[in-house]
C-alpha cells in the first residue's frame, strides 16, 4: 500500500509530524511511507531492519499520530535502555505527542503516569522489557490497555531472538502481550542489527504475514580503522594520546567495568581536567547515568569511557568518534555500537584496538546465556520443594547458584512456560523442561562463527565496512574506500603507536591505586550445608585488592610472577607495602600476624608477599595449610566450591592467631570463596578480625 491512498487529512498529519522531527520540507522515505501505511491497517505486522540514523522512530511517531487522530488508544513502546527512553520522550514531544516512560528510575512518577494512561491523556508510553514482564505492571497497566492499544512497538527487536547478539529473555515475553491484546492491534518491530537468521526468527514470532522492510546498512560517514599489536598498557596509552586529537566528542568502549574505571583514571593521570572524561557503566545509579549522557550530549566531556551499558538507543547525531579498547565478540554488536557515530556529520572516526586476550572474553560471553542442564534441574527442584512462591535470594541460598544465574534461568524458563513470576515470587508451573541440546549447539556455533568474523576484521583481511555489512547479510556490500584496509593507512590524525612517555606515565599512575574488597555476607547452602547470612563473628573485614581483573599496568609483572620470576614477585610485594600504607587509615585495628593463603593461582607468590610484609611491618607470620588447590572458580557452583575449600584448608594453631588481628595474604581468587571460608575458620580459631589482602582478583 502506498501512503498516497490515505486521506488528505491523514497526509497533513504525517507531514506535520515528519517536519516537526526533521525540519521544514522533510518527507518520509519510500520504506518509511510503506511501513506507516501498513501500520494503519488492523492487525498488521511490520519488521523494519535499517541502519542507525535511518529514521525508524519516525515511522512509529507518524503511525501513532494517525491512530490517535482516528480515536484509537495509545502506543506502547518496548524499549531496552533508559537513555533510549529519555530520547524518545523528547522526540515524541517534538512530534506533538504526549509521552511518558515507566522504568526503575522514576518509581515516584508511576501512579501519576498510570492515571494519565487510564484517562487517555497519553499518546505514548515507553516501558522496558523487564517492566513488561513484571506481574504487578501487567495487572495494573496492561489490563488497562487490553482491547484499546493503538500500536505496539518493539524497539531493538533483535533482542527477541536468541540467535541475536543481545538476546534478553524478558524481551521474549512480548509474545505474551501480543496474546493478551486485541488481535487487531498493529505491531511494529525495529532494529539496525539483524542478519537474515535473526530477521526470519523475529518475523516468525510476529506472525506469518509480517512485512519485512530491509535496507542497505553501509554508513558513508564512518572511517573504520584497526590499530593492532599493542600491549594492554599501550592500548590505554594510545587512547590517552589520541583523545585530544580526535574531532568532537565520543565514546570509548571497553569490555569490563574495571577497564572503564581504570582507563578514565589513566586519562586523568596524564591530562587532568584538560581532557574531561568519565566512566559509564551499568553499575552507576540511573541519575548518574542520565547526567553523564547529558554531559556527552552537551560536549561537557570529551568522551565517556563506557561498557556496553551505553549502547542501543543513545542518540547524539554529531558524535565524532567511537573507539573500542578490546573487541566485542560479534560483528553485529560491533556494528550496533559504532553506529552511534557520524549520524549527522560527514566524518567520524571508528577505531578498534584488539588484544589476544579478547578471545577469552568472547568464549565467556558465547556460553554465558546457555543453560547448564544439571543447574537448571537443581533450580527447578528447589523451586518445587519450596511449596509456594520463592524469591531469588531464597533460591540462590537453596541451590548454591549465583544470583545472576538464578535470575537468568528463571527468565529463560518463564519463556518456555516452565516458571511464572508472581507478585510474591517465582512459581513452577508444572510444565516439564527439556534441555534442547541441538538448539543450543546451534546458537553456540553461530556465536563462534561471529567470533571468526571478528578475527578476520581485526586482521584487516579485507574492507572493514564490507565485512560488517556481510555479517548482517547485506547484499549491497561493496568496498567502502574509506577504511584503514582500503586506504592501507590510518586516517589522519591517528597514529599507530602511543608515545613511550605516555605508557610510562599511565602505568605509574594506575599502580598507585587499590580496589576495595567487600566480604561475602551469605553462605551458599546446597552441598556446603550452611545457608543464609554469615554470622558477624565469622565475617572478614573489608579488604584490599592490589591487581583487579586484567589490569594492563600489571600484565607483564603477573606473567613473570606466574613463571616464578623473583623480581616480578618482589615488585608485587613492594606494591603491597604501598597498599598497606594507604589502607592503614581505614584499619579497624593494626594487623599483628600475616597469614598466607596459597590458592594455587601463583605458586609461591603469597608466601613471598606475606614474608616481605611481615618483615617490613614487624608482623608475626604463619600459613594456612592447603591440602589441594581449588579448581578454577567457574568450574563449580558456589556451594560445591565453598565445600571444597572447607575440606582443603587447615588453619594455624590457635596460639598463632587467637586474640590477634590477622592480615590474610591471598595470591589470587575469582569467587572469594577461599577468602570467605578461610576468614571464617580463622575467626573460629580465635582471631579477633581478619583483613584480607588479595594480590590478584581475577574475573
Amino acid at each position: 500500500m502506498d501512503l498516497a491512498t490515505l486521506t488528505p487529512e491523514e497526509e497533513l498529519t504525517v507531514t506535520r509530524v515528519i517536519e516537526a522531527l526533521a525540519g521544514p520540507g522533510a518527507r518520509l522515505r519510500d520504506d518509511q511511507r510503506t511501513a506507516v501505511a501498513a501500520l494503519v491497517q488492523p492487525g498488521s505486522r511490520v519488521l523494519v531492519v535499517q541502519a542507525t540514523g535511518w529514521g525508524k522512530s519516525a515511522v512509529y511517531w507518524c503511525a501513532t499520530a494517525l491512530h490517535r487522530a482516528a480515536g484509537h488508544g495509545p502506543t506502547l513502546v518496548v524499549s531496552p535502555l533508559l537513555s533510549l527512553m529519555r530520547d524518545q520522550v523528547a522526540a515524541a514531544a517534538k512530534a506533538g505527542l504526549r509521552a511518558a516512560t515507566i522504568n526503575s528510575s522514576n518509581v515516584g512518577d508511576w501512579s501519576a503516569i498510570e492515571a494519565d494512561l487510564a484517562a487517555d491523556r497519553l499518546d505514548v508510553v515507553l516501558v522496558s522489557p523487564e517492566r513488561l514482564a513484571n506481574p504487578g505492571f501487567g495487572a495494573r497497566v496492561l489490563q488497562q490497555l487490553a482491547g484499546r492499544l493503538g500500536l505496539l512497538v518493539i524497539d531493538e527487536a533483535h533482542a527477541v531472538s536468541d540467535w541475536g547478539h543481545d538476546f534478553r529473555p524478558d524481551y521474549r515475553r512480548v509474545s505474551d502481550v501480543l496474546r493478551q491484546l486485541n488481535p487487531d492491534t498493529p505491531v511494529l518491530a525495529t532494529t539496525a542489527t539483524a542478519n537474515e537468521r535473526v530477521t526470519d526468527d523475529v518475523a516468525a514470532q510476529l506472525g506469518e504475514a509480517t512485512l519485512v522492510l530491509r535496507g542497505p546498512l553501509a554508513r558513508a560517514s564512518l572511517e573504520l580503522a584497526v590499530v593492532d599489536r599493542l600491549s594492554p598498557i599501550q592500548r590505554y596509552a594510545w587512547v590517552v594520546d589520541q583523545l585530544p586529537r580526535l574531532a568532537g566528542s565520543g565514546i570509548v568502549y571497553v569490555l569490563t567495568v574495571a577497564d572503564a574505571e581504570r582507563l578514565a583514571q589513566a586519562v586523568r593521570v596524564v591530562h587532568g581536567d584538560a581532557v574531561p572524561v568519565a566512566a559509564y557503566t551499568g553499575q552507576l545509579e540511573a541519575a548518574v547515568r542520565h547526567r553523564l549522557e547529558d554531559d556527552l550530549q552537551a560536549n561537557r566531556v570529551k568522551a565517556l569511557i563506557a561498557t556496553s551499558a551505553l549502547g542501543m538507543g543513545y542518540d547524539k547525531p554529531d558524535l565524532g568518534f567511537v573507539v573500542h579498547v578490546g573487541s566485542p565478540p560479534s560483528p553485529v554488536s560491533y556494528y550496533q555500537q559504532v553506529g552511534r557515530a557520524g549520524r549527522a556529520i560527514d566524518h567520524a572516526s571508528v577505531v578498534l584496538l584488539p588484544s589476544p586476550a579478547d578471545e577469552g572474553v568472547w568464549d565467556y560471553f558465547a556460553t554465558a546465556t546457555i543453560p547448564v542442564e544439571a543447574e537448571v534441574h537443581r533450580l527447578l527442584a528447589a523451586l518445587e520443594a519450596s511449596g509456594g512462591a520463592a524469591s531469588v535470594p531464597q533460591l540462590e541460598a537453596e541451590t548454591g547458584l549465583r544470583r545472576t544465574k538464578v535470575e537468568l534461568y528463571l527468565k529463560q524458563l518463564a519463556v518456555a512456560g516452565v516458571t511464572e513470576r508472581t507478585a510474591d515470587g517465582w512459581l513452577a508451573t508444572g510444565r516439564p523442561w527439556t534441555f534442547d541440546a541441538e538448539h543450543y549447539d546451534g546458537v553456540l556455533a553461530v556465536r563462534r562463527r561471529e567470533a571468526a568474523i571478528m578475527r578476520a576484521y581485526t586482521r584487516g583481511e579485507r574492507c572493514l565496512m564490507q565485512l560488517l555489512q556481510e555479517s548482517l547479510d547485506d547484499a549491497t556490500a561493496t568496498p567502502c574506500g574509506r577504511c584503514s584496509v582500503c586506504r592501507n593507512t590510518l586516517p589522519a590524525p591517528l597514529e599507530p603507536e602511543p608515545h613511550t612517555e605516555t605508557v610510562r606515565a599511565v602505568a605509574t599512575g594506575l599502580r598507585g591505586s587499590a580496589q576495595v574488597l567487600d566480604p561475602r555476607k551469605m553462605w551458599p547452602g546446597g552441598e556446603f550445608g550452611a545457608r543464609g547470612r554469615i554470622p558477624a563473628a565469622l565475617l572478614a573485614e573489608v579488604g584490599r585488592v592490589l591487581v583487579h581483573a586484567d589490569a594492563p599496568e600489571w600484565a607483564d609483572t603477573l606473567a613473570g610472577a606466574s613463571r616464578g620470576d623473583e623480581p616480578a614477585r618482589q615488585e608485587l610485594a613492594d606494591a603491597c607495602v604501598g597498599v598497606l600504607s594507604r589502607w592503614r587509615g581505614d584499619w579497624p585495628a593494626r594487623p599483628e600476624v600475616a597469614v598466607v593463603l596459597n590458592t594455587g593461582s601463583y605458586p609461591g607468590l603469597a608466601e613471598h608477599v606475606a614474608g616481605h610484609l611481615a618483615s617490613v611491618g614487624r608482623l608475626d607470620s604463619s600459613a594456612i595449610g592447603v591440602a589441594q588447590a581449588g579448581p578454577p572458580d567457574r568450574a563449580l557452583p558456589s556451594d560445591r566450591e565453598a565445600a571444597h575449600w572447607r575440606g582443603a584448608l587447615t588453619v594455624p594453631q590457635p596460639d598463632q592467631v587467637a586474640g590477634r588481628v590477622v592480615l590474610l595474604v591471598v595470591d589470587g581468587t575469582r569467587s572469594q570463596w577461599p577468602v570467605t571460608v578461610a576468614s571464617a575458620m580463622l575467626r573460629e580459631a580465635g582471631a579477633t578480625m581478619v583483613l584480607p589482602l588479595v594480590v590478584h582478583r581475577q574475573v
